[in-house]
């Protein structure tokens, strides 16, 4: 046996998976783009800008995290990528030295659907990076207060985990900038602080509203003992509690929120959820008394997702609440109007800046982003670049380009490009509302573009015609009345077998085979339906919120296989994971057979296999119980015994989604609350997808035409990683690590782009997803490269017989080891056309592009270092125009036959320049001996300057004047005026050439040929004429050696 033969192969093919995680570099090449949209945007958390120039603001999301603009809200930046936690619960700038930023994570207002943090952090760098001070296990952070005479005294107000009973909460202070913290405020592990707010006239002076409240999967309660309103005047040292004897309401209080003037500190509000009716009530005396002012409607609602009030800075009797809607009192809170109405600014109102230096100026964050007003909300701007959507669900159709699907929380269902044929990118413009309300799944029908199925909370179902935008609601409806119980994001799935039949989820699996038009039952009642987790209804506290968000013991989750019909897997929101295999005739609850299920959990995915028909993974988190530990499941064999394949990883966050490849069986995906993560060995071992922020993986997709991953996030929008086949072939083992591996590559498309989307130039404040390139997209793996990397990578173009196209080198550095991606124009060769300039021969090493290739199959290799690979490229036209092969074929002849005047011209340019150059040096040279004798050489000097005048009208008459200063200026006699005309009409040209081309190319090729000749006159008789003369008139040896 040949060893050395064995070694070589060994080292060269051993499996890549063999060394269990694959090369942070070739994930980094696999980069995802962010397509957006940012036209509905997200749910903004914490606004603060910089004390020391209004243009520099900073909002924090919900679960997107922190987000910078340094142009007063033009454009943004996220500073947040690549911290633990996207929640972002407040951002706060320090008074005296804007370098030093707090942020607390962890959303603050706890609805269903809040994100969680990991602690306290800290940048002195302007948010350049930061620290983690501490804090991790409060959850939610959702004020801090500087005391402003020592940047070392930071108050923070935690309000701790809304699932589950902690003593992670309440008030904590740090004298020294953070490295240590004490609790300063606790009453029970029921109760957090919801707000905090310091006297602007003594630091000493803060008040807290403390806050009981817990929520439980089926009901969230508001109010408790542990619930008041504290003040102290020691800086935490001693507080006392302000009660109905200081006039606040009697009984169980619930959230308050608290305000102070600047502009007069002993004037407080505070607007205060209680047993008999919500209100705001005032104090005049600095705290110490109170007195009821209003409890006028317009003041707020829902008090558990927003109870927060301000007042102008430059009034007292001014005061904004933000609730569902903003509204504003000009009274000291008497009466109340609306300044964010509806139908103009989105509701739902969480921060808000106000400008303590320019009256009427404010920054307002909602669940659709951020607004801008300069006349105290008189009117508003809307920031329309700030991408920060919350997709519940993502789905994609197979149109080209293909259209994202999904529905955001409390903005809608959209569907929207993959990539973009017009000219400008993928912009807000191009995505389409599809159906309003809280947006989940969209579905589109597998064949017929008009259709689309997409939903709104509490089981809502319509049927869109995506042409017309007329809207069907077919949400079934029990047969006999009964009561049907919709989760609040409903689960919808497509019936493999039948385009036109889908399966929707209330505690029972409802069929419909008719686009929704009828429907029918097809299990029992497949949740647990304990009635203990049905009070809904009673949701709220002491304000009652019933909203549907509450809803529960209802199916999240189906799946129907798509390998053996009648195969069905349901997940529900109370822990029950259920399986038919004869079309819900009969069903099996598996939920005894996983060993390490938390009881009661929320199965929220469920992925039917697609290699095996008894195979199903099982997405499982238990954060609303205060499990915060990721759960993944896996059965082969209809749910008789299931394995959780990340019992022994180290992964982050809870899991929320997962993708089987439908190609590689061992090649999973998981997206969790922090990031992606993949495995190349069925879950054996994982690894963290570097590249991409930290951000929840909601819901992925894979368009499997194209081998694209499709993320959709609950916080920084939708990301589309472009051809999986790379990652496919690393994982299988598939990779010559010896110098260079080419990989499959996707199709290429001759596209036809449109020039914009409404607005040609559109700034810096317009959102753009980020867009595919155009052309062929090929990736290779290239090993290991030095510093200087000495040889280039050449890459050589067939056709299918075989015929060089085109060659191409790319010079390369250490930096473009690992996955290196390039994109061919989809252009043969061509010849480059005449400069008047010195050639650099290093950019001759790749020939010049020249005319389209045809449609059809193109071989390309790529060679580097003594190894070489090759891929395969098909080329397909626009699918909204196509071209037949003759018209391809005499466009393809007709710019060949430009190649060969082109070259002519080309050739004798180049030789003009050459001679330029030669007698320039010989004129300098004869110059330099007539330094003592100006007579010498006089008569050869005078020839050499004629004929140097004769080269420069030749190059005025090539190319134009080129000592004009100013002013536009055109010049129609000369050659190129023509080229360019010509050009514009070839760039625009598709197929044959028309009668009117054909004229301009006329004019071209006359006007080329007859330069062509005029220089070549010049050259071959007047120059060789003028160099006998001066060869004649020197002899040999006038010039020393």
């Amino acid at each position: 046996m040949n060893i050395k033969l064995t070694t070589f192969f060994i080292a060269t093919f051993i499996p890549f998976f063999a060394f269990s995680q694959i090369d942070n570099k070739i994930l980094e090449g696999l980069s995802f783009r962010n397509i957006g949209p940012a036209g509905m945007s997200g749910r903004i958390t914490s606004i603060d800008v910089d004390p020391s120039t209004n243009n520099i603001i900073y909002a924090g999301s919900a679960s997107g995290g922190l987000w910078r603009s340094l142009n007063a809200g033009q454009s943004w930046n996220s500073i947040w990528d690549d911290q633990p936690t996207a929640g972002i619960g407040v951002v706060k700038l320090d008074p005296n030295n804007s370098d030093i930023i707090w942020v607390g994570t962890g959303e603050g207002n706890p609805r269903n659907s809040q994100s969680s943090g990991a602690g306290l952090f800290k940048s002195i760098d302007g948010g350049e990076s930061f620290e983690f001070v501490g804090l991790k296990e409060t959850k939610h952070i959702h004020k801090i207060v500087i005391d402003p005479r020592n940047s070392d005294i930071v108050y923070a107000a935690a309000f701790g985990v809304a699932w589950g009973e902690t003593n992670e909460r309440g008030v904590y202070k740090t004298t020294n900038g953070g490295k240590t913290w004490k609790k300063i405020l606790f009453n029970n592990n029921l109760t957090g602080a919801a707000d905090l707010v310091m006297d602007p006239a003594n630091p000493n002076k803060l008040f807290c509203a403390m806050w009981e409240y817990r929520r439980w999967p089926w009901f969230f309660k508001s109010g408790g003992k542990g619930s008041g309103l504290y003040m102290t005047l020691d800086g935490g040292e001693n507080w006392k509690k302000i009660t109905e004897n200081e006039g606040l309401p009697k009984g169980e209080l619930g959230r308050i929120g608290i305000a102070v003037a600047k502009s007069n500190s002993k004037t407080v509000y505070a607007l205060i959820e209680n047993k008999e009716k919500n209100g705001l009530y005032t104090s005049k005396d600095g705290g110490f008394n109170w007195s009821l002012v209003s409890e006028d409607e317009n003041i707020g609602n829902r008090p558990f997702y927003y109870s927060d009030i301000h007042v102008d800075p430059f009034n007292e009797n001014t005061i904004y609440s933000l609730w569902s809607i903003m509204t504003k009192s000009d009274d000291g809170g008497k009466s109340w109007r609306v300044i964010a109405p509806y139908y103009k600014i989105h509701p739902d109102h969480q921060a808000l800046w106000m400008d303590p230096n320019r009256p009427g100026h404010m920054i307002e964050g909602n669940d659709g982003g951020v607004n801008i007003t300069w006349d105290g909300g008189d009117s508003w701007r809307f920031v329309e670049n700030l991408p920060v959507a919350q997709f519940y669900h993502i789905n994609v159709d197979n149109q080209k380009p293909y259209n994202v699907y999904g529905g955001m929380q409390d903005n809608g269902s959209w569907k929207g490009p993959a990539y973009s044929w017009v000219g400008t990118g993928i912009g807000n413009g191009e995505w389409q509302e599809l159906y309003f309300g809280d947006g989940f799944d969209v579905l589109p029908h597998p064949s017929d573009q008009r259709v689309v199925y997409a939903m709104a909370q509490e089981g809502y179902l319509a049927r869109i015609d995506t042409r017309t935008g007329g809207v069907e609601l077919i949400k079934p409806v029990h047969p006999k009345g009964e009561t049907l119980r919709w989760h609040w994001n409903a689960p919808i799935a497509q019936d493999p077998f039948n385009q036109d039949a889908i399966y929707y989820g209330s505690q029972f699996v409802h069929y419909s085979n008719d686009q929704g038009k009828n429907w029918e039952i097809i299990s029992k009642d497949l949740t647990t339906n304990d009635p203990e987790k049905q009070r809904s209804l009673e949701s709220g506290g002491l304000t009652p919120d019933v909203t549907g968000a509450e809803n529960h013991t209802c199916i999240i989750s189906i799946a129907p296989s798509t390998k053996k019909k009648g195969v069905l897997w349901v997940g529900t929101d109370d822990g029950n994971i259920q399986v038919s295999k004869d079309f819900g005739k009969s069903w099996i609850n598996t939920i005894t057979k996983i060993k390490g299920f938390p009881k009661g959990s929320w199965v929220a995915q469920i992925q039917a296999s697609k290699h095996n028909s008894a195979e199903a993974f099982a997405v499982v988190n238990n954060y609303r119980q205060n499990d915060w530990k990721p759960y993944l499941f896996r059965t082969t064999n209809y749910g008789k015994s299931w394995k959780n394949l990340l019992e022994k990883s180290s992964i982050s966050g809870h899991c929320l989604s997962m993708l089987q490849d439908p190609e590689i069986e061992d090649l999973l995906y998981l997206g969790t609350e922090t990031g992606l993560w993949i495995s190349t060995n069925y879950g054996k071992s994982w690894q963290k997808w570097k590249g991409l922020p930290t951000m929840p993986i909601q819901d992925m997709a894979i368009q499997e035409r194209e081998s694209d991953l499709i993320l959709g996030t609950f916080g920084r929008a939708a990301w589309v990683l472009d051809d999986l086949r790379p990652l496919r072939e690393i994982a299988k083992g598939n990779l010559n690590t010896t110098s260079v591996t080419a990989f499959d590559s996707p199709e290429a498309v001759h596209a036809e782009f449109m020039v914009s989307d409404g607005i040609r130039f559109q700034g810096d404040a317009a959102f753009k997803g980020e867009n595919r390139p155009a052309g062929a997209r090929m990736r290779v793996y290239l090993s290991d490269l030095p510093d200087k990397v000495k040889k280039p990578l050449k890459i050589d173009i067939y056709d299918s017989s075989g015929a060089s196209l085109r060659h191409i080198e790319r010079e390369l550095d250490s930096s473009d080891a690992g996955l290196y991606s390039f994109i061919w124009d989809l252009c043969e060769r061509g010849v480059r056309g005449p400069r008047f300039g010195k050639i650099n021969k290093k950019n001759n090493k790749s020939d010049p592009r020249g005319a389209l290739v045809k449609p059809g199959t193109y071989k390309v290799r790529f060679s580097f270092d003594g190894g070489s690979d090759s891929t395969m490229i098909k080329v397909v036209d626009d699918p909204r125009r196509i071209l037949d092969d003759g018209e391809w074929d005499s466009g393809i002849l007709f710019r060949r036959s430009l190649h060969k005047p082109t070259k002519a011209l080309t050739e004798v340019v180049t030789r003009l320049y050459e001679v330029k150059e030669s007698i320039e040096a010989f004129e300098k040279l004869l110059k330099l001996r007539t330094k003592n004798d100006t007579s010498l050489f006089k008569n050869s000097l005078k020839k050499i300057k004629a004929f140097k005048k004769k080269i420069e009208d030749e190059r005025i008459k090539l190319f134009g004047k080129n000592d004009i200063k100013r002013g536009y200026f055109e010049q129609p006699e000369t050659w190129t005026y023509t080229d360019r005309q010509f050009k514009s009409y070839l760039w625009q040209m598709s197929g044959k050439p028309t009668p009117n081309i054909m004229s301009i190319h006329d004019l071209w090729l006359e006007k080329t040929e007859s330069a062509t000749k005029r220089v070549e006159n010049l050259l071959d008789n007047e120059w060789l004429n003028l160099s006998d003369e001066l060869k004649a008139e020197f002899p040999n040896d006038i010039f020393p050696k």
